[in-house]
């Protein structure tokens, strides 16, 4: 991933050269939230103000470009939100009984997609050849239900997706150094048990799993980029429910650009 811009946030080379994709991974820092939700907080419903959390909400999508927006509410499943251009201008904003979900993808220009973590692997999907864009919530509930397969699925079946077109992202969360799984053995599934750190059997190495479960659905090993950083051990850059258990969500974005 590049170097930290002014507003703070990183993208991923693979997605950074797509020409009609707009991407950002967004630190912590440069928003308005006081401690312990400092600062680019853009969790509801956690502590935070909620007219800062969404001054910094809006604040991200400006920087993006971006006027639409779409949060889900994040209930560690499976479900991957469809929102197709030819359902007419109400899919891009859905019914909210219907934003419960840990997935969405699209086709539709100018609507920007926002997964909220704090330790949780974002996980950003695109097909240039489509043009479609899907982001994804996978915490280890999501990794033991492969919800990056079902995400890789519903491209395929709802937008005609190659995989081997597709392009993936996966953001810093928890890496193998610090998520550890105490009850693993009734958390996980047995196929599951394969990740754990070599020397450290409550920990798993989620990255490596991640990868696996795009390769398993058709997606080149050579177009997944791995950010690489743990959010525990970065928690100056990300917030970290590990470490601190009262904190902010940071944001992860992706969309198509508007015409």
């Amino acid at each position: 991933m590049g170097e930290w811009t002014a507003m703070h946030y990183t993208q991923f080379d693979n997605l950074k050269n797509a020409p009609r994709l707009a991407h950002g991974v967004f630190s912590r820092n440069g928003g308005l939230s006081p401690p312990p939700f400092a600062s680019l907080n853009v969790g509801l419903g956690i502590g935070d103000s909620e007219a800062l959390v969404l001054k910094n909400r809006d604040a991200i999508a400006r920087t993006m470009g971006f006027s639409r927006t779409l949060f889900l509410n994040q209930t560690h499943g499976k479900r991957v939100l469809v929102l197709k251009r030819e359902s007419g201008p109400g899919s891009s904003q859905p019914n909210r009984h219907d934003l419960s979900a840990d997935g969405a993808v699209t086709d539709i220009p100018g609507l920007l997609l926002f997964i909220q973590t704090a330790d949780c692997q974002a996980v950003m999907l695109h097909d240039p050849v489509k043009g479609v864009a899907a982001n994804i919530h996978s915490g280890w509930k999501g990794s033991a239900a492969n919800i990056i397969g079902a995400g890789v699925e519903t491209m395929k079946t709802e937008f005609g997706s190659d995989p081997l077109n597709i392009l993936a992202g996966i953001g810093p969360s928890l890496g193998p150094c610090c998520a550890e799984l105490v009850n693993y053995r009734t958390e996980l599934p047995r196929n599951a048990w394969q990740y754990r750190r070599e020397g450290q059997s409550c920990h798993f190495d989620f990255w490596r799993m991640s990868r696996d479960q795009l390769v398993d659905r058709g997606v080149r090993s050579g177009n997944i980029e791995l950010s690489g950083t743990c959010t525990q051990c970065a928690s100056e850059h990300y917030f970290s429910f590990r470490r601190n258990r009262t904190t902010g969500r940071f944001a992860s974005v992706i969309g198509l650009k508007p015409r």
